[in-house]
């Protein structure tokens, strides 16, 4: 078999998942690609009506500002769960890189250092799950599961299970600071994602992520570097995950090893509610916004409205269970 010589060669016989047919789909076919975006216009309409302030421009920004970490968590696992993956480290991976971020910030007197230090941690916690499940070939499930434990004592080790408090207001300057008027940390998820869609939607390296996801084995008889490109959605998901940390602990002032425990199930609950499908080769990061803004509504609105965090519970675990039955059923049907 012949193999390509760079990771991001493209498939020979593999049609990556097209983002928009040739042919004219039908009504059905558009009205299932685009329900979650008339499910949030829904959701929106109803904030508006039960909760008059929802649509002022500082609960917007309190909105965005909120679920920002959690927002680019949700773009590397968008990356892990199209290629046919699965990631339960990320919040392990989120809090070590808080951890990290404040503990070298305070002993070097650098907070630059701090950030450097937990995206390069980050690295390290994706490439280790790359390895498991890339050239070892563990179920992803169980490695991420594993190596989540792992990453997790390691940031309580580091930490010695106690709080850093950064006095050093550069600190906070990443989570606190703004650009004509606009939030840093919004203009970051913002940047992000754009970087991140043009990545997935219009190069190579993108389209073989979908091949593969599509695919397993067609990618390899294909020539596609398939463990690399396997490996790498890890790399990648790890050193956004560590940032969000990054981002949580400059926001608080504090980084400790204790934070981040709903952040996987959040931010897999995000991708799957934007219409990606868990069995890999179809999505997009434009889904994954849709599915942030669907969360950040909901937990927006009952927060207002001084709902217990039981019911938003409730209502999170009802999302994401109808949005993988309409998913399964679609797939029965096509």
């Amino acid at each position: 078999m012949n193999q390509p010589t760079d990771l991001a060669s493209p498939p020979t016989r593999v049609a990556a998942p097209s983002t928009g047919s040739r042919e004219r789909p039908g009504p059905a076919a558009l009205l299932q690609r685009y329900a979650m975006i008339l499910v949030l216009a829904g959701l929106v309409v109803l904030a508006t009506v039960l909760y008059p302030g929802f649509v002022s421009p500082e609960n917007l920004r309190d909105l965005l500002l909120q679920n920002t970490a959690v927002g680019i968590v949700a773009l590397g696992m968008t990356f892990v769960i199209i290629s046919g993956g699965f990631d339960l480290s990320v919040g392990a991976t989120y809090a070590l890189g808080a951890t990290v971020a404040a503990g070298v910030a305070i002993s070097t007197g650098s907070p630059s250092l701090g950030l450097a230090a937990a995206l390069g941690a980050g690295l390290v916690c994706g490439v280790l799950n790359g390895l498991l499940v890339a050239r070892i070939g563990i179920n992803p499930f169980v490695a991420t599961l594993g190596s989540a434990s792992v990453i997790s004592g390691v940031a309580y080790l580091y930490s010695g299970s106690a709080p850093f408090i950064v006095s050093d207001p550069q600190f906070k300057v990443l989570a606190r600071s703004s650009v004509a008027g606009v939030p840093t940390p919004i203009l970051v998820l913002a940047l992000t994602f754009v970087a991140g869609g043009v990545l997935l939607a219009l190069t190579r390296y993108g389209r073989n992520i979908y091949a593969i996801g599509g695919n397993h084995e067609a990618g390899w008889l294909s020539g596609l570097r398939v463990n690399d490109l396997t490996a790498s959605v890890y790399v990648l998901t790890g050193a956004l995950a560590a940032f969000a940390g990054t981002i949580d602990a400059s926001r608080l002032g504090v980084g400790q090893a204790d934070v981040g425990a709903n952040v996987a199930l959040d931010a897999i609950a995000i991708v799957i509610v934007g219409g990606t499908s868990l069995r890999g080769g179809e999505g997009a990061v434009w889904r994954t916004v849709v599915g942030l803004l669907i969360f950040a509504t909901l937990t927006n609105l009952f927060y207002s409205l001084n709902l217990s965090q039981n019911w938003q519970l409730i209502a999170k675990g009802t999302i994401v269970l109808l949005a993988v039955g309409l998913d399964s059923w679609s797939r029965r049907r096509s």
